[in-house]
């Protein structure tokens, strides 16, 4: 028996680690299910990286026509039906003079790390935030894997990010351990919670977020936390639809 959309009730989901596994692109059998989902609630995506990096990831340029809501960068670029309704900027919000102490002491930071390997683009600047990367994320997926393995024995991110609070301490700015390989730089509330203003701004009565970065520390943990969302932990895409299953299909 076909059941009526719930349009008060969204699914919101991290991407990276949720949906996909790690920088990887969605497969044909998470992508076909979430669409079955679409037809019971409103189905929202959240990520750190920007529109171009998530519709890589989620099948197409199309990304942002195919869910109810696609918040890019942490809701800084934000989607509804296909249409951008808002966009923020880290630069105009905290200046260029704090930007610029930020990169130059992280390139300083990096420059002496000794990894494994290191390749390109240790800094990527976005609408609202620094992504750093130690490694450089240019590196392969081999290296990527080997960086990781190699940051869970040595801790290079976390600290990484002690060194940042303390040279920062009244910056107004959270660093936040996302993905593999990289930290999120962004002013205070510029966390995934960002994005829940327009969902609560559309009436939307019930949020169910879904991540797998909820540790404190990782770049799901606030929103996760967040007294407006229903928090489930998650480790991988499978495990995402299991718990989607037992939730709307049993």
């Amino acid at each position: 028996m076909a059941s009526q959309r719930d349009t008060s009730t969204v699914c919101l989901f991290d991407v990276d680690g949720t949906l996909t596994a790690p920088r990887q692109k969605i497969d044909e059998e998470t992508e076909a299910f979430l669409q079955k989902l679409k037809k019971h609630v409103v189905v929202a995506l959240v990520g750190g990286s920007d529109l171009v990096k998530i519709a890589e990831q989620m099948g197409g340029d199309d990304v942002h026509q195919k869910y109810d809501y696609v918040f890019a960068e942490n809701g800084l670029m934000a989607f509804k039906d296909g249409q951008l309704v808002d966009s923020q900027n880290i630069q105009k919000f905290i200046g260029d003079e704090v930007l610029q102490k930020l990169i130059n002491f992280a390139l300083r930071y990096m420059s002496e790390l000794v990894l494994p390997c290191k390749r390109g683009t240790f800094v990527e600047f976005r609408n609202g935030m620094i992504n750093l990367c130690p490694v450089g994320r240019s590196c392969s997926q081999a290296e990527r894997l080997q960086f990781a393995e190699y940051d869970k024995e040595h801790s290079v991110r976390i600290k990484f990010v002690e060194a940042m609070k303390k040279e920062f301490p009244n910056a107004g700015l959270e660093f936040a351990i996302g993905g593999q390989i990289s930290i999120d730089v962004f002013p205070t509330g510029w966390d995934k919670r960002f994005c829940l203003q327009y969902l609560e701004k559309d009436n939307i009565q019930t949020i169910h977020f879904f991540g797998d970065k909820t540790d404190k520390g990782g770049n799901d943990h606030e929103v996760f936390e967040d007294p407006r969302t229903i928090g489930h932990k998650v480790t991988s895409p499978a495990d995402t639809v299991q718990q989607l299953t037992n939730m709307f299909f049993k």
